[in-house]
């Protein structure tokens, strides 16, 4: 069974861990990671989920994603996740993540590289994924229209192209 480190309000890790599926107590937070792969031409590696995955079966969705495991940093979460889904090994232990969402029950960090690599060489998690490929900011938003794609906040996935490059919220 999942073992997720339990966080405070402030992101500092407190000495509990639950299992994934317990419920998280009251001021009690969870750490979640999403990796976006982009290529040199601008478009996002982006996967399908399983028709058999819980929670959004069928959907397309950003490169990877999950929570870290107890013990994970963030880097270790990410860099784990990325290999399990689409096995692409990355190292990011020297970057940070881009930026982090707030979410009801825990912390979403977002990292934004870039990378190019013959798609046809993925492998993908057969219990999380049946499908990867390079996509346009323009395609991601028609599949939330036409709810083929997790239903990300439209601006979101604006944001996640134009800040791949940099990291803050100023343009330099």
């Amino acid at each position: 069974m999942e073992k997720w480190d339990l966080y405070d309000k402030h992101r500092n890790k407190i000495k509990k861990q639950i299992s994934r599926g317990d419920e998280i107590g009251p001021d009690e937070f969870h750490l979640v990671v999403h990796v976006c792969i982009f290529n040199s031409k601008g478009e996002m590696l982006i996967q399908q989920r399983q028709p058999f995955k819980q929670g959004w079966s069928n959907l397309w969705d950003i490169s990877c994603g999950g929570s870290a495991v107890a013990g994970d940093t963030s880097q270790q979460a990410a860099s784990r996740e990325l290999f399990e889904e689409l096995g692409i090994y990355y190292n990011f232990e020297k970057i940070r993540p881009h930026f982090t969402i707030n979410f009801e029950r825990g912390f979403d960090d977002y990292y934004l590289v870039e990378h190019d690599f013959d798609i046809k060489k993925l492998t993908l998690q057969a219990e999380e994924v049946q499908a990867a490929k390079w996509a346009s900011k323009e395609e991601i938003i028609e599949l939330i229209k036409l709810k083929k794609f997790i239903p990300y906040y439209e601006s979101i996935i604006a944001f996640l192209f134009e800040g791949r490059h940099h990291y803050g919220s100023i343009r330099l």
